[in-house]
Order: C-alpha cells, then sequence, then structure tokens
C-alpha cells in the first residue's frame, strides 16, 4: 500500500493532538537520542523537536513519500528508511515514540520486547495506537467491502487489522522489563463537515488497502457506495457537522 502524505496531513490537527497528548506524559527533562518511530510526514517529530530541541532527535519510517515530507518540514533533522518489524536503535535510547504506526504490526507485542531492550536506563517507550476498528467508520469498511460488484476481491482474504489486545495484555508484557507502566484510553469526538470528511480522512489510512484490494476500476464506485453508509451512521449535529468517534489507546513504559 502506497501512503500518501498529502492525504494524511489534510487532518493534521486531529492526527497530531494524541501525539501531543502522549508527549505530554512522557515523564523525561532531556533526551541525548530520541527518535520518533514511523514518523510519517514529521508532525509528531516536530512536537519532540519543540520540546526537548533538535539535537540527538531523529525519524524513521519505511514510506519514502512520508520520508521526503519530513524531511522537507524539518531540514536539520536526520530522517531514515528503515522496517520496524526488524529495527533497532544503534546506540541506547532515551525515547522512542511512536504515534499511530504499531496497529499495522500484528506482531507488535514482539517488537515492544526488542525496543525495551534498546533503550537507556530510565528510557521510555511512548506509543499510541488506534483502537477503531468497531466503530461504523471501520465496520463500514467491512459492508462496502462485501457488497459490491468488489467482493470477490475480497472473499480469498481479509484486509482487515487485527483487533488490539486488551491493555492488560500490553501491561503484562510490558512491566517484565519496565519500572513503570502507565496505560489509558481516550475516545476523541471530532467534528467533522460532513459525512465526507469523514471519509477524506479514513482515505488517507484505514481505506487504502480496501480501495487497493478493490482494484482503481471500482474505485469510485467502492467510495460511493461506502460515502452512502457512513453518512446514514453519523447523524447531522445542530451546526451541520458530524461527530467522528476516534478511540485510541495510549501506553508509555518506563525502563528501570
Amino acid at each position: 500500500m502506497a501512503w500518501s502524505a498529502s492525504q494524511y496531513v489534510k487532518f493534521e490537527d486531529e492526527r497530531t493532538r494524541p501525539a501531543r497528548d502522549l508527549l505530554a506524559r512522557v515523564p523525561l527533562e532531556r533526551v541525548r537520542h530520541a527518535v520518533d518511530l514511523g514518523c510519517g510526514p514529521g508532525n509528531s517529530t516536530e512536537l519532540i523537536v519543540e520540546r526537548f530541541g533538535a539535537a540527538g532527535v531523529s525519524g524513521l519510517d519505511s514510506d519514502l513519500n512520508m520520508l521526503e515530507a519530513a524531511r522537507k518540514r524539518l531540514p536539520g533533522t536526520p530522517f531514515v528508511e528503515a522496517d520496524l518489524a526488524t529495527w533497532h536503535p544503534s546506540a541506547p535510547a532515551d525515547l522512542l515514540f511512536a504515534n499511530a504506526v504499531f496497529q499495522w504490526l500484528p506482531n507488535h507485542l514482539s517488537i515492544f520486547d526488542r525496543l525495551m531492550d534498546g533503550l537507556a536506563p530510565s528510557g521510555v517507550l511512548a506509543v499510541q495506537m488506534p483502537d477503531n476498528l468497531t466503530e461504523p467508520s471501520h465496520l463500514l469498511m467491512e459492508e462496502t467491502a462485501h457488497a459490491g460488484p468488489w467482493r470477490a476481491a475480497f472473499e480469498s482474504r481479509s484486509v482487515r487489522r487485527k483487533p488490539l489486545p486488551p491493555p492488560s495484555t500490553y501491561y503484562t508484557r510490558l512491566i517484565a522489563k519496565a519500572a513503570r507502566v502507565d496505560i489509558w484510553q481516550t475516545a476523541y469526538n471530532h467534528p467533522m463537515a460532513d459525512a465526507a470528511a469523514i471519509v477524506e480522512w479514513v482515505k488517507g489510512t484505514g481505506l487504502r488497502a480496501y480501495l487497493d484490494h478493490a482494484g482503481e476500476e471500482h474505485r469510485d464506485a467502492f467510495l460511493a457506495d461506502y460515502l452512502g453508509r457512513v453518512a446514514k451512521a453519523y447523524p447531522t449535529m445542530s451546526d451541520g457537522c458530524v461527530l467522528l468517534r476516534f478511540p485510541r489507546i495510549f501506553l508509555v513504559a518506563v525502563k528501570g
């Protein structure tokens, strides 16, 4: 799946808010080595630089389009191409920060084990992940996938990402290598202009896999079907907006 930095930043304020909330709970006064994992277009990296200064801060991502956007945004910050499935810090890190990336990696619990080993003493692994697969925005992707002339493409395999484990699973796994683990969940309610704005939002993330799998010849019809379902599921508020409910889970593990 190809990522689009321009599509992703259409809702940059809303996407950056969880990163800001996560960073606010990082119990560090300074960092010598901090890495933004899955940095995307650099919006979360910018928050880290604003708080701790640019020295020692870097970002990594596997997508070249995202890396290009990040380098333009923060030309003095190093950004490297890497695969989080196998990446390990080259030196003990004070902060490993990940905003909305590990939900795409089904084996991320094992990756967390490796990342905890890569932290310096008192270093922090800070992670935020969308936990919205049971929201209408995502359930309706599945409905559309199995409702049109493209449905045969979805019969052999699912493109739906795996649900996240419960908080207890994360706590048990992380506390084995941490002095303290802080876990919380937040459901944001984002006012959106209309149902079409919700579709634009998810086109930058979860809907990408469905559109790619349906094929370019079905793209417009798939979007039209999905939009119709979204419009019915999200009622219009008194000011004409619709509310997009967006649950997320946050993890902050401090190494002993």
